[in-house]
């Protein structure tokens, strides 16, 4: 599919979107992680989205959550939205477990607000 908009783009990415792996990028990925990390935090998603960051080096380089954390501009729960991992079966273990378990629980609704 094809965009004029980047609007439109994130929303169908959001509204498709079973899971989000997020590999090291520029400020395309920066824009599109942020603004999912914002519709989850602000719960204006009313899906559960487990998020991957793959690649730890770059992540903790690029973004110091922790420093979020202290600064508080973000709560340490929200530190949770994300796991961080450098390995495809750790990545593919949390995300399985993440979504069984917001099916189990009934949290598996997809849809925005």
């Amino acid at each position: 599919m094809e965009f004029h908009y980047f609007f439109m783009r994130k929303f169908w990415f959001m509204y498709l979107a079973k899971a989000l792996i997020v590999f090291p990028g520029g400020f395309g990925t920066l824009d599109e992680l942020f603004e999912t990390l914002t519709l989850l935090q602000t719960r204006k998603v009313e899906k559960h989205l487990p998020i991957v960051l793959f690649g730890t080096e770059f992540w903790t380089d690029v973004v110091n959550f922790d420093a979020l954390v202290r600064h508080g501009t973000i709560d340490a729960e929200d530190v949770n939205l994300m796991f961080m991992t450098d390995s495809v079966d750790e990545a593919f273990d949390h995300i399985t477990r993440e979504l069984a378990e917001s099916v189990a629980n009934g949290s598996g609704r997809a849809g925005l607000r």
